[in-house]
């Protein structure tokens, strides 16, 4: 994995909201976004990124959380990625989402394209291709 990819920009970071319930795939992700300069929420379960998201379903003027990308698991307990990309509002801005899982199969990556999602991997993944989506979606 290369670590000279860094987010350049004159603006503040971007901030991506990594949903992943599996703790060490969490924590792979989010220190690696880190290292190449991305601001990052974690959040352990759908319900967690729910909450944060929940301010993009609210009027503009009570809407402080930024986030300017999602990635998520396709299965989580509760609500899954693939639940909060099909019900994501479509009548306003909503973040970009790449969802990622072990369970890739046709009608998996057949959802995700209909429901809207930026990109689908499929673990495991290399981190250099996940940077490269990243890069393409936010620039």
């Amino acid at each position: 994995m290369k670590k000279d990819r860094k987010v350049q920009h004159h603006m503040d970071p971007y901030r991506v909201l990594v949903a992943e319930d599996d703790y060490e795939m969490r924590k792979l992700l989010a220190g690696t976004l880190k290292d190449s300069g991305y601001d990052v929420v974690e959040c352990p379960d759908g319900m967690a990124m729910l909450t944060h998201l929940a301010a993009f379903l609210l009027p503009d003027e009570f809407s402080q959380e930024k986030i300017d990308l999602i990635i998520s698991d396709v299965r989580m307990p509760g609500i899954t990625g693939m639940e909060v990309l099909e019900g994501k509002p479509r009548h306003r801005a909503f973040p970009p989402m790449i969802l990622i899982t072990a369970f890739g199969d046709d009608q998996t990556h057949a959802m995700a394209a209909q429901f809207g999602a930026a990109a689908m991997l499929d673990k495991p993944f290399d981190m250099d291709d996940l940077l490269g989506k990243m890069t393409e979606i936010l620039h």
